[in-house]
């Protein structure tokens, strides 16, 4: 009943920038520096992810090193760490990666991210070869979904189904990603089905109802009574 959800690769960046295990600590920090990014999967072979090095990962490192250093004392010490290039992406790297499928939808996405505490994840093939990195910015892109698009599938997709006229005459209106359901419903049961079925579809921030019962028409007269014939 319900559209098709999006997937991470239809929202991914396929533009990657990955290192090798033998990067050093100071590439590393340039990378990140040059591209923006807070993390960089690291792969071997033909592309296999075999860990992630966040910025996290370097600071995490350099406070054991050098004793959990004051923030006087710390760019003194990342300074020398970089230069001496002491430190490589195999050393500093977490492993096993926290990684997504391009064919896993983004609230899947977004529990991976959430549970592992990361900002974007690696996507992986089948046999863990890099195709992409999908960010939490990635994943708020339904939400720059237009009101009407909403919408209008909202209509077709929920309301056409639980809520067929004659016995009820629903208008959807859409608001900065706001649902509100404005009419008359025959059966306000289904008003929770509709509420998580909205809610669910891409794009909606919430969902507001506005509703009055259908009273179900009267019972047809007895024949027999409106003539007079009928027994007594």
């Amino acid at each position: 009943m319900h559209g098709t959800p999006h997937i991470v690769s239809d929202v991914m960046t396929t533009t990657v920038v990955s290192v090798g295990r033998e990067a050093s600590f100071k590439e590393l920090v340039q990378l990140m520096r040059d591209w923006r990014i807070s993390a960089l999967p690291v792969v071997e072979g033909e592309g296999r992810v075999v860990g992630v090095v966040s910025e996290a990962d370097l600071l995490h490192t350099e406070e054991f090193r050098d004793g959990a250093p004051d923030r006087y004392t710390r760019p003194r010490a990342v300074d020398g760490l970089a230069a001496d290039g002491a430190l490589t992406a195999g050393e500093l790297m977490t492993s096993p990666a926290v990684t997504a499928r391009p064919d896993a939808t983004l609230a899947q996405a977004a529990r991976f991210m959430a549970r592992a505490r990361v900002k974007r994840l690696p996507v992986t093939d089948d046999l863990g070869f890099l195709q992409g990195v999908v960010s939490r910015t990635d994943l708020l892109k339904v939400f720059l979904r237009d009101d009407e698009e909403i919408a209008e599938e909202v209509r077709r997709e929920i309301v056409s189904y639980l809520f067929p006229a004659p016995g009820s005459v629903l208008r959807v209106d859409v608001r900065d990603g706001v649902v509100t359901l404005v009419g008359r419903i025959r059966d306000t049961s289904l008003v929770p089905v509709a509420a998580r079925l909205v809610k669910a579809v891409e794009g909606v921030v919430d969902v507001e109802f506005d509703l009055s019962p259908n009273p179900a028409p009267a019972a047809a007269a007895d024949p027999e009574r409106a003539s007079g014939t009928g027994r007594p």
